[in-house]
């Protein structure tokens, strides 16, 4: 049994019935294969033992009451990951599916995202199995309040640095900053993706969908290609997914195809975006309605279908595990020549096995989404400086900073023998800065 294979099998049995948190730590693992191999340090001093255990896991209960004075208790998460390189950085998820399992594996894929864009952050994620759908602003406000409570001992600028994620957007983070700043009596960057009004960035919010289509465009560029008369489909239509569309028009690509968590809309006219942000920005409303408002449109209940549509590029930019195998055979019998994961972890192992097998550029979430974390720590830089750039300021260091993800995963993909495979380049890429600096700090 080889290094990284004994480390896998122990870690699958300290931590069973963690499915999403063993298949992150199976993809990233077994890519650092030649890595390990090249660097018998690492085994001699327990690094990857020491990689992939948490430094710290929180986890509390949340009170809180709704409209009608009820009381409602849920779970609450933070798994400091990793803080070799920078304070634990990372976002915090509300949806009815948070579990453990799932904030590790977040937390895992966030060492290396971070590490990848070049700023000093380390890895973390945390959460709620609270649904904010359907709730009024109090009730999200309330648990928020009760949230922070809690989580406000554990976090700090140079400590613990969260952001949003699913179901927690300038809202929550309004409700959770303003706790923060109730309780610690101090107005620092403790959060980010905060308002502009109080200390937030411009292009935080276009930034995770930005990168996501500038990394690809570069993948493009590399080939020759661009986006221009492109067909895409793109999953989702929250924040990364509406940002993407819009950055992919700009650059001349036709969006045919987007969806949320009831079903999809097909325009082959090209998706009307302005639509697309009424209601789901504006109205919090379904997708369906699309279909309602374009004659050009229809609307198809479940989201696997919209993996069947005809496209040059896929963006899946919903959540895990959305396209399994038939979706990935679907796609690449329908022609697809890049995939360029918006969401965490959207596409299963067999899918990516499949995706490479038929010679799809296939650039991993870890890479492609990194925007959104990157601008982040932009904010933070910011923050700290009491400054603001302007919007395009902004926009040109995320280009940059995505453009050399590209080209630093491209480069030790060649180096290790794997050339124009980007999970392998990510993963050595990312988790290469990380060893040299858990080296560097001795066992601890």
């Amino acid at each position: 049994m080889t290094y990284v294979e004994r480390v896998l099998d122990e870690l699958k049995k300290k931590n069973p019935n963690e499915p999403e948190f063993h298949q992150a730590a199976t993809e990233i693992l077994t890519s650092l294969e030649p890595v390990v191999e090249k660097h018998p340090e690492y085994e001699a001093n327990a690094l990857l033992e020491r990689f992939v255990e948490p430094e710290r896991v929180i986890m509390f209960r949340v009170p809180w009451t709704d409209d009608n004075g009820k009381v409602h208790v849920n779970k609450g998460y933070r798994v400091e990951f990793n803080s070799a390189i920078g304070p634990y950085k990372g976002g915090l998820r509300f949806h009815p599916t948070v579990n453990l399992s799932i904030i590790k594996f977040l937390g895992f894929e966030q060492i290396l995202k971070n590490s990848l864009t070049g700023l000093p952050i380390g890895g973390g994620k945390g959460g709620s199995d609270f649904d904010p759908k359907g709730k009024s602003d109090r009730e999200v406000m309330n648990f928020c309040q009760s949230f922070m409570t809690e989580l406000c001992r554990h976090i700090g600028p140079d400590t613990d640095v969260p952001a949003g994620d699913i179901g927690v957007g300038g809202r929550e983070i309004g409700y959770l900053f303003g706790q923060y700043k109730r309780i610690r009596d101090e107005h620092t960057g403790v959060l980010t993706g905060r308002g502009l009004s109080y200390g937030g960035s411009l292009a935080r919010t276009e930034a995770t969908g930005y990168g996501l289509v500038y990394i690809t465009e570069e993948a493009l560029k590399m080939r020759g290609d661009s986006f221009e008369g492109k067909t895409v489909v793109i999953s989702g239509s929250g924040n990364v997914a509406i940002y993407a569309c819009q950055k992919a028009q700009q650059l001349g690509a036709n969006v045919v195809a987007m969806y949320d968590s009831n079903g999809y809309v097909y325009d082959p006219e090209g998706i009307k975006l302005d639509i697309i942000q009424d209601i789901k920005e504006v109205k919090r409303g379904r997708i369906k309605e699309y279909a309602q408002r374009v004659k050009s449109a229809t609307y198809t209940e479940g989201c696997k279908g919209i993996w069947g549509i005809k496209c040059d590029i896929a963006l899946p930019c919903a959540t895990q595990n959305e396209i399994d195998l038939e979706s990935a055979e679907k796609l690449i019998a329908n022609g697809v020549k890049y995939v360029s994961e918006g969401a965490n972890m959207p596409s299963t192992l067999d899918a990516i096995d499949a995706f490479q097998k038929a010679g799809v550029v296939f650039i991993p979430a870890k890479a492609a989404n990194a925007g959104g974390v990157g601008v982040s720590a932009l904010e933070m830089a910011q923050s700290s400086q009491r400054i603001f750039w302007t919007f395009e300021e902004v926009d040109a260091k995320l280009k940059n900073i995505m453009v050399n993800i590209y080209h630093n995963m491209d480069d030790a993909a060649k180096e290790y023998g794997y050339e124009g495979n980007y999970v392998m380049g990510a993963n050595i890429a990312g988790f290469m800065k990380v060893a040299d600096a858990m080296m560097a700090h001795g066992i601890v």
